[in-house]
C-alpha cells in the first residue's frame, strides 16, 4: 500500500466518508453486534483515537495489544482470554465490506459453530484458496502458486469460530510468509475431522484492499449509496447535481459544479469556478481552488489543489500542496490497462483510467505532469515543469534539468533597450 500507509495503518485510509475500519464498525452495528474487541499493534494510538470507545458507532469497543505483528492466528490468540469458550465473530480490519457480507456468515453460523466467508474471484493467486464440497470446506491453501488466471473461491477474512480454534493455534507453525496464519489453524481442525462451513458472499458486498488502486474502487462503492445533504455553505452561482454530501464549515464558491456521488468533508473550500466530478471524496480541510477539476479521486485531509490543476483517478495523501497547472494523466495512448510497479515488477491494475498515487506532504511546483500509474513517496518535492514518468521514493527532491539558449533577435523595427 506504499506510499499511503507509511504514516498510518492501512485500516485508517479513508474511502467515502470514513476510514476502512469505520465501515467495518458500521457494518457490525447494522448486524446487531454490540461489543467489539479490537486487536491493535502498529500505530495503535491512531486507531484508538479514530474509533475511541465506539460511541459514534453505537458499539462498546475495547482494545487488546498485539506486541508483535506475527500473523492473524497470533492476533486471535491475543483475544482468547477475553472471548472465552463462546462462539465469536472475527473480521480482518483492513477490508472493505458492508453488512450483507457479515450477515451471510452470521446466518450460516446458525447451523455450524465454525464458518468462513468465501467469495468467488477470477484470479485467486493472492488469497487463501478454498476447496469446497457443497458448502463444506475440505482444504485451505494460503496464497498458492500456479493458480493465476484460474477462477476460484477465496477466504474473505470474515469468520464465526469457537474455542477449538485457540487449541489449534497453539499447534500452528510459521507459514512460508513467516506468519502464524489462522487459515493454517483451521486446516488443522479440518485434518482432525472437525467441520468448517463456507458462507458464500456476493463480490459486490466485499473486497480486499491490498493495493493502492483498490482504494479507488472501495471509494466508488462507498459513495454509491450516499445521501444528499448540505451542512455547509453553497454560495449563489454554484451548482449541485446528484447525491452530494457537504459537511459542516465547508464552502462551495460561485461558478462551481459538484456532480455526485461526491463527499465534501468538514472545513473544505471549493472554487470558485471549479468542478468536482463523480466518485470524488474530499476529506476534512481540503482546498480545491480556482479553475480546478477533480474526478474519481480521494483527496486526504489538509491537502491543497490551489489553482488550474487536474486530478483524475488519483489519490493524494494528507497535507499535499500541488502547484498551479499540476496535471495527473490517467489514460494511456493505447488505451490498455494502466500498469503500476509493485515490489519491483509491473502489475496490470485492470484499470483503463488510473492517475497518480501520492503520499503525505508532497509538494509540486507549477506545470508538473504525472504519468499514469506513478507513485510519489511522502515528503518529496517535485520541481516546476517536471514530467514524472517513474516512481519517486520518499523524501526526494526532483528537479528537471533545462538548458536555456539566448541569442540576439534579428532586427525588425526598433527593439526596446534594457534599463
Amino acid at each position: 500500500m506504499w506510499p499511503l500507509a507509511v504514516n498510518k495503518p492501512k485500516h485508517l485510509l479513508s474511502v467515502g466518508t470514513q476510514p476502512l475500519i469505520g465501515h467495518i464498525m458500521q457494518a457490525l452495528k447494522e448486524c446487531s453486534v454490540n461489543e467489539v474487541f479490537t486487536v491493535v499493534g502498529y500505530r495503535k494510538d491512531q486507531i484508538q483515537s479514530a474509533i475511541g470507545n465506539g460511541d459514534r458507532y453505537g458499539l462498546r469497543v475495547q482494545y487488546l495489544d498485539q506486541p508483535q505483528r506475527t500473523g492473524t492466528a497470533s492476533a486471535l490468540k491475543v483475544a482468547s482470554e477475553a472471548l472465552g469458550e463462546e462462539p465469536f465473530l472475527a473480521v480482518y480490519g483492513d477490508l472493505w465490506l458492508n453488512s450483507n457480507a457479515i450477515g451471510e456468515v452470521l446466518e450460516k453460523a446458525k447451523t455450524c459453530p465454525r464458518v468462513m466467508g468465501v467469495v468467488e474471484v477470477m484470479d485467486p493467486t493472492d488469497y487463501g484458496v478454498i476447496q469446497l464440497e457443497g458448502d463444506r470446506i475440505v482444504r485451505i491453501r494460503e496464497k498458492p502458486k500456479g493458480s493465476r488466471g484460474a477462477k476460484g473461491w477465496v477466504n474473505t477474512g470474515i469468520y464465526v469460530l469457537d474455542a477449538e480454534v485457540f487449541r489449534a493455534i497453539g499447534n500452528t507453525r510459521l507459514s512460508k510468509r513467516a506468519e502464524y496464519e489462522v487459515t493454517s489453524s483451521l486446516q488443522q481442525l479440518l485434518d482432525q475431522g472437525l467441520e468448517v462451513r463456507a458462507a458464500m458472499i456476493y463480490k459486490e458486498d466485499w473486497m480486499d484492499v491490498g493495493r493502492p488502486w483498490d482504494l479507488l474502487e472501495a471509494n466508488e462503492r462507498s459513495l454509491a449509496h450516499l445521501p444528499s445533504r448540505v451542512k455547509g455553505t453553497v454560495e449563489q452561482g454554484a451548482v449541485i447535481r446528484g447525491p452530494v454530501y457537504v459537511e459542516e464549515e465547508s464552502v462551495i464558491r460561485p461558478g462551481c459544479l459538484i456532480e455526485g456521488p461526491a463527499y465534501i468533508g468538514k472545513g473544505c473550500v471549493v472554487g470558485p469556478n471549479s468542478r468536482i466530478r463523480p466518485s470524488t471524496s474530499l476529506q476534512d480541510r481540503v482546498m480545491v481552488g480556482t479553475s480546478c477539476e477533480v474526478k474519481n479521486s480521494i483527496i486526504m485531509s489538509g491537502s491543497r489543489i490551489p489553482h488550474m490543476s487536474y486530478v483524475g483517478d488519483s489519490i493524494l495523501g494528507e497535507g499535499c500542496n500541488l502547484g498551479a497547472g499540476t496535471i495527473t494523466a490517467n489514460i494511456r495512448f493505447d488505451e490498455q490497462p494502466v500498469q503500476m510497479r509493485v515490489k519491483g515488477r509491473l502489475v496490470n491494475t485492470g484499470r483503463k483510467k488510473l492517475g497518480a498515487i501520492i503520499g503525505d506532504s508532497v509538494q509540486t511546483g507549477i506545470n508538473v505532469s504525472l504519468l499514469p500509474g506513478v507513485r510519489v513517496g511522502s515528503g518529496s518535492w517535485i520541481g516546476p515543469g517536471t514530467v514524472v514518468s517513474r516512481d519517486i521514493q520518499s523524501g526526494q527532491s526532483v528537479l528537471m534539468k533545462q538548458t536555456l539558449t539566448t541569442k540576439p533577435m534579428k532586427k525588425r523595427g526598433t527593439a526596446p533597450k534594457d534599463d
